[in-house]
């Protein structure tokens, strides 16, 4: 077995979690502090290793438990709670293959960035590590979860339990947050033990930013004419001082997953058109770039290839980001909303950039929607009927498909950094439950888009959708196979098309055997009437959108553009 830190291994209890109270099973106590943490709601799948604590979540009542269909997609439905509600999610699994079904998921939250607990349970204690072969046991799991998680925790003593609890819990939330694997033996969940003290967890403040280096960064502003601002999944919570350097005159774009910090309806926002033709020309004429909590990555830089202004600046509460992907001129270690609004209060009385600027950030957005137009081809009237019909705080979910690398990761416009949720990590599947995480961490109309190859992987969780009656519109974009994939043959490998075509199932007869409403469209002038009753009502449905009958894009998309760089070269 790997061997890992005793910090991550064991838990080391902190001195304030030595308080005795009640005798309570440890099940409970974990449990407990879940709620004092804030949980409401934690998805998941139950098992012989994991009923202490569903247990105790259904007696306690207080933590709403969401039975989802696979490990996969109970992981999924946390990582998508906790991003639209920016809350803490819980997903609980059993140990060995249960654990196992959910890594690829796990790897989208830590990709995503996501504040998660993922409980899983273990085999008694006396077997464990054993190599025995003990039914549920996993060679190595500890090594396997702590590759696909921000932490791994292991609660290897009953009096211990709290006290690595709020060690995770910790981890999971500071900044930068991400999912933590905690894994209980079953006889340590049952084991009673004198309770600690329910005192709050304490988060680790993020870095405040050296007064000396938002001084450099201010000097720079100021001698900028035409700057530009990216921001991404890390600024989630800075758009109040985004928004304020946006009505000074600068101009932001955005990841993915910085979607909704400046509202994309804001007149200096250039959305996440990261490289469309006409932003890649704004880059080439601005002379300052701040980069704010963003990875800058490949899919959004053409694999790293574009040129970003110079001198470009990064600031990060995380120090591995400086030089990450792209040299910089300076970096700034701290937290995005403090650093950015220590700089607006620093230049708000004296910056002044070029009078022209503004127009050109304007136009070059307008040129990159007009492009995005063309490229949908008869789709862009789904998405203007998808616009028009959702509600303010609607949650817009995509999953890998056509639709969404095409246009649902730039539109429609999101006004909100806790509005969308899509597959940052590239795996297909997610999609359906995102949408179901998301709906119910939100409270509110969830619209997603899923091809119909990526719901094969998740059909089951149908099931969860109706029981719950999660308030999704749920889109299937049906091509009747692997659209990307088909269009990439065509344009590497000889237009020879392999294992991409489906035999998909009757959606409406799986729709109806879940007691689904289901609507079909399969002509652009339908795209209206079949939007609006979607979403327009209360509850779970599924909109079949025949792409055989529509017709095709106007482009052909096969994957994010590349630009090759020489060997151990980065652009700045």
């Amino acid at each position: 077995m790997t061997a890992l830190p005793p910090s991550l291994a064991q838990g080391h209890p902190s001195p304030e979690d030595r308080s005795a109270g009640a005798e309570a099973a440890v099940g409970d106590q974990i449990v407990a502090l879940l709620e004092a943490a804030g949980v409401e709601t934690a998805f998941g799948v139950i098992s012989i290793h994991n009923m202490p604590i569903l247990d105790a979540i259904g007696r306690r009542g207080r933590i709403r438990f969401v039975t989802a269909r696979g490990e996969a997609g109970a992981v999924n439905m946390a990582d998508a709670a906790a991003r639209v509600s920016g809350r803490l999610s819980v997903a609980v699994t059993s140990t060995g293959t249960g654990a196992g079904n959910g890594c690829g998921a796990l790897i989208e939250a830590l990709t995503a960035g996501t504040p998660m607990i993922h409980l899983t349970g273990q085999i008694d204690s006396a077997y464990l590590d054993r190599g025995w072969g003990f039914i549920h046991e996993a060679a190595d799991q500890p090594a396997t979860l702590a590759s696909v998680s921000k932490a791994f925790f292991r609660i290897a003593r009953p009096e211990d339990a709290a006290a690595v609890m709020r060690d995770a819990i910790r981890t999971a939330l500071a900044a930068p947050a991400g999912p933590v694997s905690v894994e209980i033996p079953i006889d340590v969940q049952k084991a009673r033990v004198r309770a600690a003290v329910q005192a709050p967890v304490q988060v680790p403040a993020p870095p405040v930013p050296d007064a000396d280096a938002v001084g450099r960064l201010a000097a720079r502003l100021r001698g900028s004419r035409r700057p530009l601002l990216w921001v991404g999944g890390g600024a989630r919570m800075a758009g109040t001082a985004v928004r304020r350097l946006a009505d000074l005159g600068i101009g932001v774009v955005s990841s993915v997953l910085g979607r909704g910090v400046l509202p994309e309806d804001h007149p200096l926002s250039l959305a996440a058109f990261t490289v469309a033709p006409p932003v890649l020309d704004l880059y080439g004429r601005a002379d300052l770039m701040v980069v704010v909590g963003s990875h800058l990555r490949s899919n959004e830089t053409r694999t790293y290839g574009i040129r970003l202004p110079s001198p470009l600046v990064r600031v990060d509460v995380d120090p591995r980001a400086d030089g990450r992907g792209f040299a910089g001129d300076d970096f700034l270690l701290g937290d995005a909303g403090l650093v950015l609004d220590a700089l607006a209060d620093a230049v708000a009385t004296d910056y002044r950039p070029d009078p022209a600027w503004r127009d050109a950030v304007v136009a070059a957005r307008a040129a990159a929607e007009a492009d995005l137009v063309r490229q949908m081809g008869p789709y862009a009237g789904l998405r203007d009927a998808i616009a028009r019909a959702m509600p303010a705080d609607a949650r817009w979910v995509r999953d890998i498909t056509l639709s969404n690398s095409i246009w649902g990761n730039r539109s429609p416009a999101m006004r909100s950094p806790r509005q969308a949720v899509h597959a940052a990590g590239g795996g297909i599947g997610q999609g359906l439950p995102h949408a179901i995480g998301a709906a119910i961490g939100s409270g509110c109309k969830t619209v997603a888009i899923v091809g119909d190859g990526a719901l094969s992987l998740c059909l089951g969780e149908l099931g969860t959708l109706a029981e719950e009656e999660a308030d999704v519109a749920l889109f299937v974009m049906n091509d009747g196979g692997y659209g990307v994939i088909r269009n990439i043959q065509d344009a590497a490998y000889g237009a020879r098309r392999m294992y991409t075509d489906l035999r998909n199932p009757s959606f409406g007869t799986i729709a109806a055997a879940y007691g689904l409403p289901y609507l079909k469209v399969s002509s652009p002038a339908a795209f209206d009437e079949v939007a609006g009753e979607a979403i327009g009502r209360r509850g779970p449905v599924m909109v079949e959108v025949d792409m055989a009958a529509i017709g095709g894009f106007g482009i052909k998309f096969a994957g994010p553009p590349v630009e090759k760089l020489p060997a151990g070269k980065s652009k700045g």
